[in-house]
């Protein structure tokens, strides 16, 4: 979408839509954009002979270019002789379409557009971001709620607003591309993936030196790369309109790379939207800091402050909230009771059961365990846990314990000489275990053949453990246990998922997973996967191979397969190490600990609908920690994992519901449909678009739209990848639906790539495509097909002139665009409004400009009859039409200002209050080096919000526009006649 701007007082006031002069040819201004020291920077498409269609960027600035705005007062009028006035009714629609939403309109309107289900829980988000001055909000849903669907909808609703033309997407890298496929595959929101070979492509393709981030208006990132120290100067040279950082629970701490990154980019970006199922640690002044990077306002004190000064920052909801659960019950079938799999010891894991209790962790007479140093206490337990998790991983824990050891000092060697010899003992049991004889490894085998994973089955799992050794373990052993064939195959059916991959490397696994048609069946991953990654498409079998001392983390991998979109009951399994005669009065750990923790989880999930807050730690360390440190204490486990959560969220909760189902804005439109509009277009613009472009209705598929892109917008859908657009050719033939069903059958599809559609079996060309990608893309509104013709109907009129359409009217009607804007080029008022009376000197206004088309009979099948009347006369009331709309635009604006008044004069009070409160907290202070920085960041702060309530108020004059005018057509009665 577009924006206004202003420049320096006296200089022009440019607006999306607006016709402009400069370098002597005629322009459509597409998009404007206020720069740091270039003054107004304006993109622009050709209208004149000699630069029509071409794309140029101006700097309307004294010494770059000069641009000179065409007045409205020197319209030309021009008579529609158009078919059915396709031409005006065409360029009335476009504009409106091209037009921004201003600030005092809060209400959703593009609701219902998307390829989504309807929900009006995740419809929450964007109203609660909306209501603000500017759209900053930690979307805190719990795991499996869709919180990518509900960021989609809010860019969405910011694109239509003019205020998402830049957008930086910030995630973890093995989702960067599940992340991209979902916003344009169900929003049409492209954005380029600036991966490793994302990086690469770029150097290939843009101008040395040429910062990326400028170049390409909407981008995703990993958050490994763009805290890179590299990026940080591209970083510091853009202003974004949206950032979005997912897994932003990795922000918190202060001092770390990525809180630097999420300091650097917080200033630089009007909307800011955070999400994470589990933002807060448990930590108060580290959730201040976090909720600060969206309002550095909200609280004076980040460790000391009343929760209501947060709770319009964010919005949280779990599975059994009443809005949720009221929507998602046919979406998100119900999980299966966990299964506990036991797992007796072999003689010889049972004796490094025997090692372990006798000389680490209960040593017998008195005696103590053989460590000593930082986390002596802890470590025995450490120990536990990577033998629970396997001998491999004990082995490996051994051997790095160890060689800490030999780095030291010989007089440090010296004192840890006991810990040595007892850990090369532990080290010695390992090594005796046989791979083959583990217990664990033995039972998964039998599990899995039970559960038809093999060859011949397409039953997937995914099988988590936190350590390396245990994959390394698995993935050796799995293959040809479980009767894969030997080459590609084998390779291919049992796979890892960890942080030693490449970004590229772990982006395919994860898409592999979810494609019907790969040979991948069992996903052995770490905690990695835990976090954003949707593995439900085709699976919902999980394995636990071994159980985390976390609640947080339990529930993080549940909600891999557990989660909205789930078709199939979820079953969850967790193997248990236990000892070959354990005694019932002190069972092994994992019986103790891993199974309670997993019964817990459940117990939670089903009543309360989330687990991460029955510690009250809100981190999974943190929480990992706590119970070691309570069964050295020799707590019980009820003592340590309470049956009634404690959550720091509990407290928000009071007074901060959902705002609830509010009206939704629809759009004023010409057109019955997006389809309507875009078959009209297309014959607009190209008069024969069937010979001209190959357009055709698929015959195997009549909802499906066929024609060949042009260079303009091949250009366009560039920054999708590379994959994407030469597996489904799409710069060669664009495949489009305006269908929903039809759409979400093909997307399916694209995932599916087996069985037979609605309307015929898959092809042997989409049995072996792998990109999961679908073939034909639904059309929103926003979609840059509809962009990219609404801008080219646009460029069809003339310089500054408007269309005359003859309509069912008594007298002429001047169709007026009226808006006025604040110093960041969004409009604050807009005015659609349609003036009679101009040739009588008594102006009337109807500020419903669709209905007083639809009334007039401005319709498709409409029939134009030639306009025969009086063109100069018409012609000598444009003048008077321009300065009575700036007269009722006035009367408006205090209308529909008010609510942006009354929202400016709250933030100034609150601003104040804030500071107050802010220096009476540094003055207590003592003077030196605190202080001081503390002063720094009031005063900084405050100058910077301060100069942000005044750019969002409106300033300057109106900018009027004449859009068309409807005189009577033949036939039809005159005024006073």
């Amino acid at each position: 979408m577009t924006t206004t701007a202003e420049g320096a007082p006296g200089t022009a006031k440019f607006a999306a839509g607006m016709q402009v002069r400069a370098r002597d040819e005629d322009w459509l201004v597409v998009e404007v954009t206020e720069t740091a020291k270039d003054g107004t920077r304006l993109d622009v498409r050709g209208t004149s002979p000699l630069v029509r269609d071409q794309r140029a960027v101006f700097f309307a600035h004294p010494g770059l270019d000069e641009v000179t705005p065409l007045r409205p007062e020197d319209t030309e009028l021009v008579p529609d002789d158009s078919p059915e006035c396709r031409r005006s009714r065409l360029f009335i629609d476009a504009l409106i379409r091209k037009t921004p939403l201003p600030l005092s309109e809060q209400r959703l309107a593009t609701v219902g557009t998307h390829l989504v289900d309807d929900l009006a829980y995740q419809r929450e988000p964007a109203r609660a971001a909306l209501q603000g001055l500017r759209p900053r909000l930690l979307i805190a849903d719990a795991v499996g709620l869709g919180k990518t669907l509900e960021v989609g909808l809010l860019l969405s609703e910011l694109i239509r607003r003019g205020r998402g033309e830049r957008i930086l997407v910030v995630t973890p890298k093995h989702i960067l591309e599940q992340f991209q496929h979902e916003l344009w595959t169900r929003f049409a929101i492209p954005l380029v993936r600036l991966d490793s070979s994302g990086i690469e492509r770029i150097r290939q393709q843009i101008p040395a030196g040429r910062n990326p981030f400028s170049y390409y208006k909407r981008a995703i990132i990993s958050i490994d790369t763009l805290r890179s120290d590299r990026w940080r100067s591209h970083l510091m040279q853009v202003n974004w309109d949206a950032v979005v950082i997912d897994e932003s629970h990795k922000l918190i701490n202060t001092g770390t790379k990525n809180n630097r990154l999420a300091q650097l980019l917080a200033p630089k970006t009007d909307a800011l939207i955070l999400a994470s199922a589990t933002p807060h640690n448990g930590d108060r002044a580290s959730f201040g800091e976090l909720l600060s990077l969206l309002d550095p306002t909200a609280i004076p004190d980040t460790s000391e402050y009343d929760e209501t000064q947060l709770e319009h920052l964010y919005i949280r909801r779990h599975k059994m909230s009443p809005d949720v659960s009221a929507e998602i019950g046919h979406k998100w079938a119900t999980r299966k009771k966990p299964e506990s799999i036991e797992c007796r010891a072999s003689a010889a894991e049972q004796r490094i059961f025997d090692e372990l209790y006798d000389v680490w962790i209960r040593p017998a007479d008195g005696r103590r365990a053989p460590v000593t140093g930082n986390g002596a206490r802890l470590f025995p337990y450490t120990l536990l846990k990577a033998f629970l998790s396997s001998h491999e991983a004990l082995a490996e824990t051994v051997h790095n314990r160890i060689a800490r050891i030999d780095g030291r000092s010989p007089a440090e060697q010296a004192e840890r000489a006991a810990e040595r010899a007892a850990l090369t003992t532990l080290g010695a049991l390992a090594d005796e275990v046989e791979k083959g004889q583990a217990a664990k490894l033995r039972r998964l085998v039998d599990k899995l053949k039970e559960i038809e994973v093999g060859p011949h089955s397409d039953t997937r799992v995914v099988i988590f453990s936190e350590r390396r050794a245990t994959l390394e373990m698995l993935q050796d052993h799995l293959p040809a246990a479980l009767g894969f064939a030997e080459g590609a195959q084998r390779a291919g059916a049992v796979r890892q998922l960890h942080g030693g991959l490449s970004d590229d490397e772990q982006q395919r696994v994860v898409k592999d997973f979810s494609l019907a048609g790969s040979d991948l069946r069992v996903l052995l991953t770490g905690d990695i996967a835990a976090e954003g990654v949707n593995l439900h498409r085709q699976c919902h079998q999980m394995i636990h191979y071994d159980l985390p001392w976390s609640l947080i983390t339990i529930e993080q991998r549940n909600g891999r397969i557990d989660r909205y979109g789930q078709q199939h009951s979820p079953e969850i399994r967790a193997l248990l190490l236990l000892m070959q005669n354990e005694d019932p009065a002190d069972p092994s750990a994992d019986r103790k600990v891993s199974e309670r923790l997993l019964e817990r989880e459940d117990e939670v999930h089903r009543t309360l609908g989330e687990a991460a807050s029955i510690l009250g730690l809100r981190d999974e360390e943190a929480e990992k920690n706590a119970i070691m440190e309570g069964l050295a204490s020799g707590a019980s486990f009820d003592a340590i994992v309470p049956d009634v959560p404690l959550d720091p969220f509990e407290l928000f909760m009071a007074g901060h519901l959902p705002t609830g189902a509010d009206e939704d804005y629809r759009v004023p439109q010409l057109f019955a449909s997006t389809r309507a509009f875009v078959e009209e277009a297309l014959s607009e613009v190209y008069e024969n678009p069937e010979q001209k472009i190959g357009k055709r209705w698929d015959e195997d598929h009549p909802e499906m739209l066929v024609f060949t892109p042009d260079r303009e917008l091949q250009r366009r859908l560039l920054v999708l990848p590379k994959s994407y657009l030469d597996e489904r050719g799409v710069l060669d033939q664009l495949r489009v639906t305006f269908d929903r069903d039809f759409g979400q059958e093909r997307l399916d599809q694209a995932r599916e790539r087996s069985g037979t559609r609605g309307k015929g079996a898959i092809t042997k060309q989409e049995r072996t495509e792998t990109s999961g990608w679908p073939d034909v893309s639904y059309l929103t509104d926003q979609h840059p097909v509809v962009e990219w013709l609404t801008d080219k109907v646009l460029v069809r009129l003339a310089r500054n002139t408007a269309p005359v359409i003859p309509a069912q009217v008594a007298e002429p009607v001047f169709l007026m665009q009226g808006m006025y804007s604040n110093a960041k080029g969004h409009p604050t008022v807009l005015a659609w409004s349609c003036v009679t009376g101009l040739d009588s000197g008594a102006p009337w206004f109807d500020d419903d400009l669709v209905g007083v088309l639809e009334r007039a009979g401005v319709r498709p099948k409409m029939l134009n009859r030639q306009f025969t009347g009086d063109l100069a006369a018409l012609q000598a009331l444009v003048p008077a039409a321009v300065a009575t709309t700036r007269e009722h635009l006035s009367e408006l604006r205090r209308v529909q200002e008010e609510p942006l008044v009354e929202q400016l004069e709250e933030y100034e009070k609150r601003l104040a209050a804030w500071r107050r409160a802010s220096e009476s907290t540094y003055e207590q202070l003592t003077i030196g080096v605190r202080r001081q920085h503390a002063e720094q960041r009031v005063q900084k702060t405050a100058i910077e919000v301060a100069q942000l309530i005044e750019q969002l108020a409106t300033q300057g004059e109106s900018m009027v526009r004449v859009v068309g005018v409807l005189v009577p057509a033949a036939g039809t009665e005159q005024k006073g006649a």
